[in-house]
């Protein structure tokens, strides 16, 4: 799990290697997103219910890399049954507005994207 704290050894100042690639995979954006939608924290299991299909395991590892990160807090209550919240900090609640941007271009953009898609997918399977 070392390795995933660390820089890119080989590349350590590349934001996109150390950064971005970080929260661009499948899950962290979508976690961002449904932290900032409901303003306020949330429990694991809110968190899970709003995004049905991750899995437990990759729901735990995501969120444990955006804390590591410093873009989601944790926090846990000593109760019974032990209680944990998340919710967005300042450096996430910054990155969010990017995030915005970025699926209101995916949006805009989708429909011509597959048609392209179709389209070079004919050009390769009929030669």
């Amino acid at each position: 799990m070392l390795k995933d704290i660390l820089i890119d050894p080989h590349f350590p100042n590349c934001p996109v290697r150390n950064i971005l690639a970080r929260i661009s995979d499948r899950w962290s954006m979508l976690i961002l997103l449904t932290l900032d939608n409901d303003g306020s924290s949330m429990r694991y299991s809110e968190i899970a219910a709003k995004i049905p299909d991750i899995s437990q395991k990759m729901l735990t590892v995501a969120l444990r890399n955006l804390n590591a990160d410093g873009l989601v807090s944790r926090q846990a209550y000593a109760e019974i049954p032990p209680r944990v919240e998340y919710a967005l900090t300042e450096r996430g609640i910054s990155l969010v507005p990017h995030i915005n941007n970025l699926v209101e271009w995916a949006m805009s953009n989708l429909n011509d994207i597959l048609n392209d898609r179709k389209e070079y997918a004919k050009r390769k399977f009929d030669k």
